[in-house]
């Protein structure tokens, strides 16, 4: 499944994986009383509004800057615009299509995450 991903001006694209929580993650789309903020110079963040199932988590490798993942502890989503490595409850998503350059805009803004048609 592919989604849209809008903040302040920027809109991006993302490829959904298929796995379990993924597939959770795409039921109450869209979504649009979200906010993005940075966290960890690494990544931005946004919480959501309900948990995703953890079904099929693990470890994953080819961590890289432009994956999109769900961090079952705080129950958020991450966006990540620069390098990191896997870590306890963090499941991968999906992956921004192209660039991911818009998410290295610093500041808090409102979020909407849509599927794309």
């Amino acid at each position: 499944m592919k989604i849209r991903i809008s903040f302040g001006d920027r809109d991006l694209a993302a490829t959904l994986e298929d796995n379990p929580s993924a597939r959770d993650f795409a039921t109450p789309l869209p979504l649009r009383d979200l906010s993005i903020d940075d966290y960890a110079n690494n990544e931005k963040i946004s919480y959501l509004p309900r948990r995703l199932t953890e079904d099929g988590s693990g470890p994953f490798g080819d961590e890289r800057p432009g994956d999109l993942c769900y961090y079952a502890p705080w129950g958020n989503l991450a966006f990540f615009y620069a390098g990191y490595r896997w870590s306890r409850g963090l499941i991968r998503l999906g992956r921004i299509d192209g660039g991911f350059e818009p998410l290295r805009t610093r500041g808090k803004f409102p979020l909407r995450i849509e599927p794309l048609s």
